[in-house]
């Protein structure tokens, strides 16, 4: 389902307002606001779960020195959050412990930590290693990516034009831009919400199964 066949959607189930033929050049302030609350569920769904359908996974080769590399150079310029408990050394075959705390670095840092196992924390947009390690270790993780939305110009985290498509499930995102739109009109939208977020709840518990 695109922008425009959910916007369409939308307007047939709210009933006031006249499904449109475009939503991205529409002057129309009521379809302007219907892209707007529909860009702001995709963001909001997209942070409430981790969705199998937002998991990526990267590799890459250790540096001997204690930053490996910024983000958006190891992982790319989608990151959102890395995966807790899903970094392993496939050189070694050893789970990379983290990510740490500041208290936890802190006082390993003060112990002047050696080993065995590496260990990671994020800070600074960089991720840093300790102990430092070796050089040529392949490094795997798994993590989400804040594009949920795509099309012509590629992964991003708005929708941009009317042929744009979600990675999220596009009924859920109807119903929740239906509700968006009757509490931004002070109308009653309780029922509404209430649909959504069963069928929010019933779609965490079958993702990825």
């Amino acid at each position: 389902m695109s922008l425009l066949t959910m916007t369409v959607q939308v307007c047939r189930r709210i009933g006031s307002i006249t499904a449109p033929t475009t939503v991205s050049g529409s002057a129309d302030p009521a379809i302007i606001q219907l892209m707007a609350l529909a860009n702001e569920e995709g963001q909001d769904l997209s942070s409430r779960y981790p969705w199998q359908s937002l998991q990526n996974e990267s590799t890459f080769v250790t540096v001997a020195t204690e930053a490996q590399g910024t983000i958006t150079s190891l992982f790319g310029a989608g990151f959102r959050y890395i995966l807790n408990d899903i970094m392993w050394d496939r050189t070694l075959i050893r789970p990379i412990f983290g990510p740490l705390v500041p208290f936890q670095w802190q006082q390993l840092k003060a112990q002047s930590m050696t080993g065995p196992f590496y260990q990671f924390r994020i800070r600074g947009s960089s991720v840093k290693f300790i102990p430092v390690p070796s050089a040529g270790d392949t490094i795997a993780a798994e993590w989400i990516s804040k594009y949920w939305a795509t099309g012509a110009g590629g992964d991003a985290s708005t929708y941009a034009a009317d042929a744009d498509t979600s990675y999220l499930d596009e009924e859920i995102m109807t119903l929740g831009v239906v509700w968006r739109f009757k509490a931004s009109k002070g109308l009653d939208y309780a029922e509404d919400m209430n649909n959504y977020e069963v069928e929010v709840a019933k779609a965490i518990t079958r993702d990825g199964a």
